[in-house]
């Protein structure tokens, strides 16, 4: 958990300062009003050394919670099956981890709240599913499905980006081909059409693809310092939050791809909602956690005005309706989930039918984009080719 500086006053009005280890900002809060304080101002303390921990890859991951589950389903103790996963365990980071949190653990702390202290290792969602299976008694079926969940979404991310390498890696060899083409092929026909030049009888094509091809010769370093402050003022500029949030609304937003990058997050949204609903866990804090884990400001500002209709009293489906950012078919099933009290299934079931059909036309897309690119890069070279052969030929016509 992280580290909180506050400064607050006390009841006579004395300044207090001090650090807190919390979840979040509330859970200060909770603890500064029961030592009677009052809060002035809180922020995140330096990160602590549990928190700069490596990551671990989601694979490695979903193995590590099947591991657990299938140990503990054995009837082997808790301790003892944190000490047998850390012995085995491949990857360092990993074995550190769970060697730490078999230490906490042995002190009497509680397995979810050992697992908050390493966020970059067990997301929220995993910490909140076994918190439930913990309290509820099925601990070994809440890591199974953190398992299952953690094993989809790593392979959503492969297979989405299996999809856009080749498309990609076109992009990148076109640029490079045409590159060198302009600035190092054409420049050797300078000489060629200077006559042509000073009669007037060079093609304007010819004269546009000479003049860029020079000013690429000479510019090259202002180009490259160019790009190189744009890439950075832009890298910049999406770490602000408001830099994240416009990325997130340019994506949805994209021709072609938008409606993918849209569908993908609603379908994490309703796997994760529907994950933790399934595990018993609370509906508006299962909607806290999926609102993050859909990866997109746009939608989760969405999720959050709903989460306030529901904390009034009323139905999920129709606020998510009216935010135009879910499938109308999407929508229908919530309603008829929620009139039928069976959400949690519903959710999941949304969460496939969504991928599947998402991954269709991202499929029909990347077929599509793989000869548009292509033809792009055959019409570029043949223009700079036609550029260069038509006055040779003119010249050649008239000798």
């Amino acid at each position: 958990m992280p580290d909180f500086a506050y400064v607050a006053r006390d009841m006579s009005g004395q300044r207090k300062t001090g650090t807190l280890t919390a979840n979040s900002q509330h859970d200060v809060l909770a603890q500064l009003d029961s030592m009677a304080l009052l809060p002035v101002e809180i922020k995140v303390a330096k990160e602590s050394a549990e928190a700069r921990g490596k990551r671990v890859s989601g694979q490695v991951m979903a193995n590590a919670y099947n591991q657990l589950a299938a140990l503990l389903r054995s009837g082997v103790p808790l301790l003892r099956a944190l000490t047998v996963m850390s012995q085995q365990a491949s990857k360092p980071a990993l074995k550190d981890t769970l060697e730490e949190i078999k230490l906490k653990v042995e002190e009497g702390e509680p397995l979810p709240q050992a697992m908050a202290r390493y966020p970059r290792v067990f997301n929220e969602m995993a910490v909140n599913m076994v918190t439930a299976g913990t309290e509820g008694g099925f601990l070994e079926d809440a890591l199974e499905r953190v398992a299952t969940f953690t094993e989809q979404q790593e392979d959503l991310k492969g297979r989405a980006g299996g999809a856009l390498a080749y498309p990609v890696f076109l992009a990148c060899v076109g640029t490079a081909v045409v590159s060198v083409l302009i600035i190092f092929f054409v420049p050797k026909f300078e000489p060629l059409f200077a006559e042509l030049r000073e009669q007037g009888n060079l093609p304007a094509a010819t004269d546009m693809l000479l003049g860029f091809s020079a000013f690429l010769q000479s510019s090259w370093m202002f180009i490259l310092g160019f790009l190189a402050l744009a890439i950075f003022g832009l890298y910049s500029f999406l770490q602000t939050e408001n830099g994240r949030y416009w990325l997130d609304w340019a994506k949805i937003k994209t021709p072609l791809f938008g409606r993918i990058f849209l569908n993908l997050a609603v379908a994490r949204f309703c796997r994760v909602l529907g994950t933790l609903l399934n595990n018993g866990v609370p509906i508006l804090r299962s909607l806290e956690i999926a609102r993050d884990a859909a990866g997109n400001r746009i939608l989760s500002s969405s999720i959050q005005k709903a989460s306030e209709n529901i904390t009034a009293g009323e139905k999920l489906a129709t606020p998510l309706a009216a935010s135009g950012h879910f499938p109308s078919q999407v929508v229908e099933m919530i309603s008829v989930a929620e009139e039928s009290n069976s959400l949690d299934k519903v959710m999941t079931q949304i969460a496939d039918s969504l991928e599947r059909t998402t991954f269709r036309r991202m499929d029909v897309l990347v077929r599509l984009l793989e000869p548009m690119m292509l033809l792009l890069m055959a019409g570029i070279v043949f223009f700079i080719v036609l550029a260069l052969m038509v006055p040779l030929l003119s010249s050649a016509g008239t000798v």
